[in-house]
């Protein structure tokens, strides 16, 4: 017996794996861990296996959703002076001394355990048939790949997985399908305990890394209470540190305070370099995230990419919805490929500081401060939106403006993630905008500090959402920014 339902994924591969899911008697979170699978083989410079994965989850029968958080940390050997002694002055952007512990699996695993009704080798056996058998290079991952030429040549392992190839070819990923079909089989422990996890701890002590096996077998997600804050007519619900989801709260209610968008910018993120980092070493104030009138001041931590995420959200007949991301970090992550594996290593690590008075510095065991932000919203005490979108640091800044258009404008699903969007650079001075948004050629004209876009230039984030109009009703939309699609199961 199948299951009604309806997910968006950034493509359309993703989503017809999920939708498949669902007839196949599946619910909204087996579609959508069967669908982040199939887009840590198809999208590789955007997600992998080896990254960390965030989700919030309303289930069927209660009466609030749940956060997982499924952050990994830095190693046991990774300190300031470690990284100073090999000669760099911020934390390196990529290759092993930028590698955290992978979240991603375990998340899966603690996912499925609460709420899913089949197996893990049920959810990732379509991603291991397309990394087997091969699928179409899109032209976004064409050009990723060449632009990635240079980092990816790096390392001989990630560059024979990851050449530079043409839109319409067809790549394959054996080991990658060998590593899935393992973990379907045997479950998340030997990727944390076993095969698996000597692959990842060997490729990074060879490469002066600081994760060691004890790292990987020590990693658990964390079940959290969603941050929730009211939006007008709907109360909010996003994640607590170390994610951002207050550096979100802080700009929308700001922006609905009447303040313009750069101020509520530059006060929203001076809030994020003041407080947020891993809750486990400095728990951040809420207040000041969530008063509109709080002082905030202070320059703003330039970060040197916008980073690259796949955003997905799904849900059923049920009840059950799922907004979840996930991520490598920066495209194609540290570059560094644990043999045997087909698996890039993220660079989550490169969001640490070395400024040993810095509230996110670099410590043993420490997850940093965290980019990835799904978002759910109620109306009336019920499910009624699930939204959110790629974009690395700049994700506060464009998922509200997805939350503007669905509440605010009132728009559909499909209107308000494909509406031209506008964003702070991370220089925290430059507003790029997309040509078609309304007055931009205006505001160029009027500001030197504007720079127009391309209209439905992917850096301005892949962003989905669903609306639930009631059960069994749903209308979503899935970025043209992306290769997604919305995929429904009637």
């Amino acid at each position: 017996m199948g299951t009604k339902g309806v997910i968006a994924t950034p493509h359309h591969l993703a989503s017809e794996v999920g939708a498949q899911i669902l007839r196949d008697g599946g619910n909204a979170i087996d579609a959508a861990i069967a669908a982040d699978a199939v887009l840590c083989v198809v999208y590789p410079h955007m997600t992998s296996v080896g990254g960390d994965l965030m989700a919030i989850v309303w289930a069927r029968g209660e009466g609030a959703p749940v956060g997982l958080i499924g952050a990994g940390r830095s190693g046991e050997l990774a300190t300031i002076n470690a990284v100073r002694e090999r000669g760099h002055q911020q934390m390196p952007d990529r290759g092993a001394l930028s590698v955290t512990v992978p979240g991603t699996v375990e998340a899966w695993g603690r996912l499925l355990e609460r709420f899913g009704s089949v197996g893990l080798g049920a959810v990732l056996e379509p991603a291991a048939g397309l990394a087997q058998d091969g699928y179409v290079i899109t032209a976004h991952l064409s050009e990723a790949l060449k632009s990635a030429a240079g980092l990816l040549g790096r390392e001989p392992n990630a560059f024979a997985l990851y050449p530079p190839m043409e839109g319409g070819m067809v790549l394959r990923n054996p080991d990658l399908a060998t590593m899935l079909r393992d973990l379907g089989r045997n479950g998340i422990n030997g990727f944390y305990r076993g095969k698996i996890a000597d692959a990842i701890a060997a490729a990074l002590k060879r490469r002066g890394g600081f994760v060691t096996k004890q790292d990987l077998a020590t990693h658990r997600s964390q079940w959290v209470e969603p941050v929730v804050f009211p939006y007008r007519d709907t109360v909010v619900y996003e994640l607590p540190p170390p994610t951002v989801g207050l550096v979100a709260a802080a700009m929308a209610i700001r922006l609905e305070a009447g303040q313009d968008f750069r101020a509520a910018h530059a006060a929203s993120y001076a809030l994020r370099d003041l407080y947020i980092t891993d809750p486990d070493f400095t728990p951040a104030p809420f207040e000041p995230f969530l008063d509109s009138n709080a002082a905030a001041s202070g320059k703003v931590d330039a970060t040197a990419r916008a980073g690259d995420t796949c955003y997905l959200t799904a849900a059923d007949e049920h009840g059950n919805v799922v907004s979840m991301i996930q991520s490598v970090a920066y495209d194609f992550g540290s570059g560094v490929v644990a043999e045997g594996t087909g698996m890039l290593l993220q660079n989550r690590g490169a969001y640490f500081k070395l400024d040993p008075t810095h509230i996110n510095r670099l410590e043993p065991r420490k997850r940093t401060m965290h980019t990835l932000i799904p978002a759910m919203a109620a109306r009336d005490g019920r499910r009624w939106a699930s939204f959110g979108t790629m974009g690395g640091p700049r994700q506060p800044q464009l998922q509200v403006q997805l939350l503007r258009n669905l509440i605010n404008e009132g728009m559909d699903p499909a209107e308000a993630v494909a509406r031209p969007r506008k964003m702070i650079l991370d220089d925290g001075v430059t507003l790029a905008v997309e040509a078609d948004y309304p007055g931009a050629a205006e505001m160029a004209r009027s500001d030197s500090r504007v720079m127009l876009m391309p209209p439905r230039h992917q850096s301005f984030g892949h962003a989905h959402a669903i609306v639930i109009d009631g059960p069994g009703e749903w209308r979503a939309g899935a970025d043209p920014r992306s290769d997604g699609s919305v995929e429904y199961s009637r």
